[in-house]
């Protein structure tokens, strides 16, 4: 199904203003389309004016649908629907006396100009179903001349309305709640269920009559309003915007669409919605969020306390191989406790590697030992992963770098640098990593299946078991150094 500015770009000559101002339009277009109870296509002129394009459709919400097929990028030529050939060429409003019948549905159509500045660049027809139509009650009334308001509007040129668009994901919709002021800013009528949201805000009585930006001063705390140049233009209806505005308790997002049919305002149309709930959940994520981030915050400073506690024992170890082993395994919680670091300071459950692999190979470097200059360089990107992966593939690293420190560079002097280098790449939801240096390279007859080694057995076991992958070592390129290779899915 074609876009908008794909139709526009293909069949039409619409310059970028007329595509902005008729996205304006559709973006606010279902509230139109509630209050009308009616079906709305957006028809767009063809470049060489053989007829009509549809660019957009949308169904109503407080209704039955009038159109069971979608007709979104259909074409129409001249002659065929006259209502439309009529509206953009009169520029009005143009209706059909008797309805037309669609799969035995009586539907009344009525095709709106939609105009910006001097121009009539599309035309809108609405259908309604006339089955669903009923003797129609003080809401179906008010919901209808508030459309007839915004239906001039569009055809003159004031609809939609210029400006910062609503940031709120939640914003409310005509049947959460509907309220029509009048040009003073009192509440002319109230919908039950804008009625109730006020009512669970402290409102005793009814709101008709009540001047509803100093009604909501009365029951809001000042704390947990907006700015009183906000309250004032939303409350009051004179400006098209929303606010969010509620108690300890009760939160309401209130949408102010102002109506000016004739050019002057004379009132304004607002949509209230009770998202407390929305506002709870959403405190208890924050929440939830907080207590993990400082889960891995305890978890990291645990780590820390035992990592020193191993090494003040090494330090009073006598024997050189449990000193050793106990240096290696201060290493190893560290590790851990580093990306528990990263952990603390993340807003979702991922890692940053780059940074925890940037870390890694300063850390590895500075308890190495050895005398040469040894430099660590990362190339590519690991991006972020997710915290079960995270740990295990900072363990890898850092065992695989500590090999080749070790035992690449333990028999050159400071006068003869070395260089690790270690490369990432993500390959159809695979991270692949290698790490090569320029060290002295494996032993004659080195065989990773049965070597002894500690780390080298942590490796296989995490890649192998822990993260699915493979793990491959051997001779660098060219002969020199040596070169390590893990492949893990991320999936």
């Amino acid at each position: 199904m074609p876009s908008l500015q794909e139709l526009v770009r293909a069949h039409t000559d619409l310059d970028g203003e007329d595509v902005a101002w008729l996205q304006l339009l559709m973006a606010d277009w279902q509230v139109l389309a509630d209050l009308s109870f009616a079906d709305l296509v957006l028809w767009l002129p063809d470049a060489e004016g053989k007829g009509w394009w549809a660019g957009g459709q949308m169904r109503p919400t407080t209704g039955p649908t009038a159109l069971v097929d979608d007709v979104h990028g259909t074409f129409v030529p001249v002659g065929r629907r006259r209502m439309l050939d009529e509206a953009f060429e009169l520029g009005r409003l143009v209706r059909e006396g008797d309805p037309e019948w669609r799969d035995d549905v009586p539907v009344r159509v009525e095709v709106i100009p939609v105009r910006r500045g001097a121009r009539v660049i599309a035309a809108i027809a609405r259908s309604t179903n006339l089955l669903g139509i009923r003797t129609p009650s003080r809401l179906e009334l008010s919901y209808l001349q508030t459309a007839g308001d915004l239906t001039r509007m569009i055809a003159s040129g004031y609809f939609p309305q210029p400006g910062p668009r609503s940031d709120h994901a939640d914003s409310p919709r005509v049947g959460d709640g509907f309220v029509r002021l009048d040009p003073a800013g009192k509440v002319a009528y109230a919908s039950p269920n804008a009625l109730s949201a006020y009512r669970r805000l402290g409102l005793h009585g009814d709101l008709t009559g009540l001047v509803l930006a100093d009604l909501t001063r009365e029951l809001v705390p000042v704390r947990r309003r907006p700015d009183e140049e906000t309250l004032s233009a939303v409350l009051g209806g004179r400006a098209s915007r929303d606010a969010e505005v509620g108690s300890d308790e009760v939160t309401l997002i209130v949408r102010s669409i102002p109506l000016r049919p004739q050019g002057d305002r004379s009132g304004a149309l607002l949509l209230v919605r009770d998202v407390s709930d929305l506002r709870r959940r959403d405190r208890e994520l924050v929440t939830k969020d907080v207590t993990i981030r400082e889960i891995h915050h305890r978890v990291k400073n645990n780590l820390q306390t035992v990592a020193a506690l191993l090494r003040l024992q090494a330090r009073r170890t006598q024997a050189e191989d449990a000193r050793a082993a106990l240096e290696e395994a201060v290493r190893r919680v560290g590790t851990i406790a580093i990306v528990h670091e990263t952990l603390s300071h993340a807003v979702e459950e991922t890692v940053d590697f780059d940074a925890v692999a940037d870390r890694l190979g300063a850390m590895v470097v500075d308890v190495s030992g050895v005398e040469a200059p040894v430099r660590v360089v990362r190339e590519g990107v690991f991006g972020p992963l997710a915290s079960e992966h995270a740990t295990a593939l900072a363990m890898v690293l850092t065992e695989v770098l500590q090999n080749a420190v070790e035992h690449g560079f333990a028999d050159r002097g400071p006068e003869e640098p070395g260089r690790v280098v270690v490369t990432a790449r993500h390959i159809v939801g695979r991270l692949h990593l290698v790490v090569e240096d320029d060290g002295r390279g494996l032993p004659v007859g080195f065989d990773v299946t049965s070597s002894h080694q500690l780390g080298l057995s942590i490796v296989q076991t995490l890649v192998e078991s822990e993260l699915g992958g493979t793990f491959e070592i051997g001779a660098g390129r060219a002969g020199v150094g040596a070169r390590v290779q893990v492949d893990v899915p991320l999936a």
